[in-house]
């Protein structure tokens, strides 16, 4: 079962503290100057709602609404050295945009993954349970069945996926992994190998960029496994 995550929302069409993403998402998005952040524990997030949204943002953020707003960007903002979690707002997140994710069951195991909009939630494509592989692998191809999948769209649609890995090995044009190539794997190598070719036979103009999890909370197509 997922562990529940807690949603501080200072600023929002009606601030307090969320256990869903989806109805945190509902209080912020298209929000002007909205200001949330999600936290592990309940007593932490009412500790944070009691003493409002951070100083960086201004004096009395929570009680006026009028704090400051970060500057809209392109790209999620980064996590600064002297913090353990970024702080964020909807403005960051590209909702025209995939975000892929990864479902497995033992590490390595049976993979299966799957794209979906963004902004609706919608499956685009699925793919698996492949029989043996490892979480990495599995999201290193919802990637470039993504890229692949925008391509023969024409379009230039974002991808976000949470994995680090697979994004530096999207990055890379290769793979890093521990795991074996014998018939057990077989399957999951092949898939790998198709993408990799892809990858060096294509060229694409999409953005593949991180989904943020600690500031955004889960990204869209989570399985809930954790």
């Amino acid at each position: 079962m997922a562990k529940t995550k807690y949603y501080v929302v200072w600023v929002g069409a009606k601030p307090g503290i969320y256990t869903n993403w989806g109805d945190c998402q509902r209080q912020v998005n298209g929000f002007p100057g909205a200001k949330f952040k999600s936290f592990e524990s309940k007593a932490e997030a009412e500790q944070a709602y009691s003493k409002g949204s951070p100083k960086s943002w201004g004096q009395g953020a929570a009680s006026s609404g009028g704090a400051q707003s970060s500057r809209k960007s392109s790209y999620p903002l980064k996590q600064s050295a002297s913090s353990s979690t970024a702080v964020s707002s909807m403005a960051d997140i590209d909702y025209d945009s995939i975000s892929v994710d990864v479902g497995t069951r033992g590490n390595p195991g049976p993979v299966e993954y799957k794209g979906v909009d963004t902004r609706t939630g919608e499956v685009i494509f699925s793919k698996g349970p492949v029989s043996k592989g490892t979480n990495n692998l599995g999201e290193f191809l919802a990637i470039v069945h993504a890229l692949a999948y925008l391509k023969s769209q024409n379009s230039s649609k974002t991808v976000y996926s949470d994995s680090r890995n697979a994004l530096k090995w999207v990055k890379e044009k290769a793979v890093a992994t521990t795991l074996p190539r014998d018939a057990s794997t077989e399957e999951i190598w092949n898939l790998v190998d198709r993408a990799l070719h892809w990858l060096k036979t294509n060229d694409y103009p999409n953005k593949v960029l991180k989904w943020e999890t600690k500031a955004w909370g889960e990204i869209k197509a989570d399985y809930g496994r954790k």
